[in-house]
């Protein structure tokens, strides 16, 4: 699937000691006090321990802008899908021999399957709806649409660094993958690094990114104690990296400033067995936010943020 480069719609915890790692990458960039800004984060993300599911998308109003076929600064992506590994030889490079999967949140086709998407499914801890239809910016640019088009140049870019990468999905289902298999993709592709992208629908005036990180989860098919010290690690540095290149700051309405937060409730999270965390990249229902969403230039320094941060864990 090609990098979406069409024009935007018209504008129609818990801080943890991995805190410290962010601050450091901090006062190297621009300082990350105030400035912009299924399982699916969701509107505001809750304390650890409260559900939330994220905001269904309103259906758009207007006739989406035809893709312009622009290539991307980077390249094309290469054509590896959910449960495929690359479809070309990859170069060598600082990532070789390494496994990355990116989960694309939701799936476009989500909203079409609402009752298959609705169905409960075990998350370890409990049951939670197999997925969501995600959010979306007032003017109908939907979080599933922005997840596939960063999740493309992120993969571009891992494979650059030679990377093995593979995506949970590429909008070639109708709907999901649910939370629960979403996870054991991942797990079952003994994955180094496994990164859920997503948009948050928060209320206008929140702003900025936050990635979360998995809490220590026990129970039923959940545990995530071999885990929870490397996806914290991993959610740093990708938090640093992520304020460098886009300029965005950390969240000003979730984790104390730091873009760093942790949940109990994401099925996603709950059910790795390998390093994982979700990447909020900002807020589409806050203008200023829904702004840099929109824009293809602003979703490549996302990617490049996101394949830093990635590189910089795998390389330790």
């Amino acid at each position: 699937m090609p990098y979406d480069d069409s024009p935007p719609p018209t504008r129609r915890a818990r801080p943890l000691s991995v805190a410290a790692a962010l601050a450091a990458v901090c006062l190297t960039a621009a300082g990350c006090g105030g400035g912009p800004e299924a399982d699916g984060a969701g509107a505001a993300s809750p304390a650890p321990g409260a559900g939330a599911a994220s905001s269904t998308a309103p259906t758009p109003t207007g006739k989406q802008p035809e893709p312009s076929g622009t290539a991307s600064p980077t390249g094309s992506s290469s054509d590896s899908s959910s449960g495929s590994g690359s479809a070309k030889p990859l170069p060598k490079g600082p990532l070789t021999g390494r496994t990355v999967v990116i989960d694309p949140g939701h799936n476009p086709g989500n909203r079409d399957h609402t009752r298959e998407i609705n169905e409960k499914v075990d998350i370890g801890t409990g049951r939670k709806e197999c997925d969501t239809t995600g959010t979306s910016t007032d003017d109908g640019y939907p979080e599933a649409r922005f997840t596939l088009d960063v999740s493309h140049r992120l993969r571009t870019l891992l494979e650059a660094e030679g990377a093995r990468v593979r995506l949970t999905h590429d909008a070639d289902r109708p709907f999901g993958p649910c939370i629960d298999e979403r996870a054991r993709i991942g797990n079952e592709a003994k994955a180094d690094a496994v990164v859920s992208v997503h948009a948050d629908g928060s209320a206008v005036g929140n702003r900025g990114f936050h990635v979360i990180l998995p809490a220590g989860v026990k129970g039923g098919g959940a545990d995530t104690s071999k885990i929870v010290k490397s996806s914290a690690d991993l959610g740093a540095r990708i938090a640093g990296h992520f304020v460098r290149t886009t300029g965005s700051a950390p969240s000003n309405y979730i984790g104390g400033n730091t873009g760093l937060d942790t949940r109990n409730d994401l099925g996603g999270l709950n059910l790795s067995t390998v390093p994982k965390v979700f990447v909020e990249c900002g807020n589409m229902r806050d203008p200023k936010d829904a702004a840099l969403l929109t824009s293809a230039s602003w979703r490549q320094k996302a990617a490049q943020g996101l394949a830093d941060g990635i590189t910089s864990y795998l390389k330790g």
